[in-house]
């Protein structure tokens, strides 16, 4: 287990009124997770996914594998 706090950012494409998530991809090395957040909302519960899974994530959606609204 680690003591090491989350190291919160935003991407620098979040300038989009406020619709953001924060990362804290420090903690994949110690951890293997990377906890994710609403930047709106800072002090709520983060989702925690496994470095694996947050890899995978972020390769679709820069594929463009999901949809747009």
């Amino acid at each position: 287990m680690t003591t090491e706090s989350p190291r919160w950012f935003k991407s620098s494409y979040s300038e989009n009124g406020g619709q953001c998530i924060e990362v804290a991809a420090n903690l994949v090395a110690s951890c293997g997770v990377v906890p994710v957040r609403d930047s709106k909302v800072p002090h709520a519960t983060a989702l925690t996914f496994k470095a694996s899974a947050w890899s995978s994530f972020v390769t679709g959606v820069k594929g463009e594998q999901f949809p747009t609204l």
